[in-house]
């Protein structure tokens, strides 16, 4: 069985056409990777996951973990000497792979979280002791407390067809 990567032609072009106009402008220098956070710690190589965007490698880019690994701090973006919107790539990138149905497990697990409450971190038993120890409601003022402002904030999520990105609640 041979491990030859069939491109797609059309992606780079797709992703230039979302947006990311900068794409082509890369030339692997390198200066992306050697200032993420994120590849100090895991395998995670920006200018690899650039490199395939230019050569059409979606079925190479989607499916895969790394898409997810960037925390969009920007610094690749504040050293890249061509001005390449590297952030803004990976963000059209993941926008794409979400439309195919894939998306990180962890990801979809802050998505169930806010489409149940409203928040993406839930108020903890010991929040919820510190606010009444201070005279305060033990679920702040948001949806947590609001059963129409949940109510409200489910609706706007079934319309744009949140939960079925995330696989449900």
């Amino acid at each position: 069985m041979s491990n030859v990567k069939i491109p797609d032609p059309d992606f780079a072009q797709s992703i230039i056409d979302a947006g990311g106009k900068t794409l082509d402008l890369c030339y692997q220098c390198g200066t992306c990777t050697g200032s993420c956070p994120s590849g100090r710690t895991t395998a995670f190589r920006t200018r690899q996951l650039i490199r395939k965007a230019q050569l059409g490698l979606k079925d190479d880019i989607l499916p895969s973990e790394d898409l997810w690994m960037c925390t969009t701090c920007y610094s690749c973006v504040e050293r890249c000497p061509r001005d390449v919107d590297i952030v803004d790539i990976i963000i059209l990138m993941r926008n794409m792979a979400v439309q195919k149905g894939y998306m990180a497990e962890d990801h979809k697990k802050v998505g169930r979280s806010l489409l149940k409450s409203g928040h993406t971190v839930p108020a903890s038993d010991k929040l919820k002791a510190m606010r009444v120890s201070m005279g305060l409601s033990a679920d702040p003022p948001t949806t947590l407390a609001d059963p129409q402002a949940l109510a409200d904030f489910k609706k706007i999520m079934a319309k744009t067809g949140f939960e079925k990105l995330i696989g449900g609640a």
